[in-house]
C-alpha cells in the first residue's frame, strides 16, 4: 500500500508544469503606430501581426514608403472597423521643395527641370495657396496604389507607363504654407480622404510656373487620433493600443516570453499579407 502511494506521488512529480493560456490581449483592438521613413503600410502591418501572432491585420489607409507619421491597423474582430477610419479626414505636415520637378511628384525619383533661380514673393505663394482651398477636383498620380486590371499604378510607372485617370473630388478644409528657404515651403493642411499630398506639392509648383515635389510628409492626425510620442516600441516602431485595452492582460502578455504562452485557439494566427489572409 505504501509502495503504491510512492508511485503515485512520483507520477504527480513528474508532470510537467502546465503552460497557461491566456487569450492574446492584443487581439481585436486598435493601434496607434508611427510610421518611420522608408516602410511601406504593408511592412507595418506584417511587422505587427508576426509580433503579437495576430490572424488578420488591416491597415485604414496608404502612407507612403517616403512618408511618416500615423498609421492606424486594426486587428482581428476590429478590422470590421477600418472603413470607418478610411473615410476620416486627414492632417499632414510637410515641406514642399520649388524649383523643380520629379515625375512620382515627390523623392522617389530624381530632380529634373531645375531652375537655377527661384524668386518668388510671399504675395504669389498666398494666391496659389488660396486656389487650393474648399472643394476641387484632383487627377491621382501615375505613383499611385491605385490599381489598374488588379496592378498598382505606381509599378506601371515605374516601368514607363501612363493611363488614363479619373480625376477625384476632395476638400481642403485648412491650408497653411509658409516660405522657409528660397526653395522650400513648410506647409499643414487638413483634407478628406483620397487626397493626394504629393500632387498637391506638384501642383503648387506648376501654379507658382516654376515646378514643384513634396520633399518631406507626415501624417499628424486622422479623425480624432493624433500622433504622439509613443512609448511602446515594436522594432524600433512606436505605437499605442486602443480600444478597451486590458493593461494587466497585456502586461502579463509581455512578462511571459513566447516559450511561455500558449494561445487560445481563437487567437492562434499566422503571418501573412493583408487583412484577408
Amino acid at each position: 500500500m505504501e509502495e503504491n502511494l510512492n508511485l503515485e506521488t512520483n507520477r504527480e512529480s513528474d508532470k510537467s508544469p502546465e503552460i497557461p493560456i491566456i487569450p492574446n490581449p492584443y487581439s481585436n483592438k486598435i493601434f496607434l503606430v508611427d510610421k518611420p521613413l522608408d516602410f511601406t503600410s504593408f511592412d507595418i502591418v506584417r511587422i505587427f501581426k508576426k509580433a503579437f501572432n495576430l490572424k488578420k491585420v488591416g491597415h485604414s489607409g496608404t502612407l507612403d514608403p517616403k512618408a511618416t507619421g500615423l498609421l492606424i491597423l486594426c486587428s482581428d474582430k476590429m478590422t470590421k472597423k477600418i472603413n470607418e477610419f478610411i473615410d476620416y479626414d486627414k492632417e499632414y505636415e510637410g515641406v514642399i521643395r520649388i524649383g523643380a520637378r520629379t515625375n512620382s511628384f515627390d523623392t522617389e525619383s530624381e530632380e529634373i527641370e531645375i531652375k537655377e533661380n527661384v524668386n518668388v514673393s510671399d504675395e504669389e505663394i498666398e494666391r496659389v495657396r488660396q486656389t487650393f482651398l474648399g472643394e476641387t477636383e484632383q487627377m491621382p498620380p501615375m505613383f499611385s496604389a491605385l490599381k489598374h486590371k488588379g496592378k498598382p499604378l505606381y509599378k506601371l510607372a515605374r516601368a514607363g507607363e501612363v493611363i488614363e485617370r479619373q480625376p477625384r473630388k476632395i476638400t481642403i478644409s485648412d491650408f497653411e504654407i509658409k516660405k522657409v528657404s528660397e526653395t522650400e515651403l513648410r506647409f499643414k493642411l487638413s483634407c478628406t480622404k483620397g487626397t493626394y499630398i504629393r500632387s498637391i506639392a506638384n501642383d503648387f509648383g506648376e501654379r507658382l510656373g516654376i515646378g514643384g515635389y513634396l520633399k518631406e510628409l507626415r501624417r499628424t492626425r486622422v479623425g480624432k487620433f493624433v500622433i504622439e510620442d509613443f512609448k511602446e516600441e515594436v522594432r524600433g516602431i512606436g505605437y499605442r493600443v486602443l480600444e478597451g485595452e486590458n493593461a494587466e492582460m497585456i502586461e502579463a502578455y509581455k512578462s511571459l516570453g513566447k516559450e511561455d504562452i500558449k494561445l487560445n485557439k481563437d487567437f492562434e494566427g499566422t503571418l501573412g499579407d493583408g487583412i484577408d489572409k
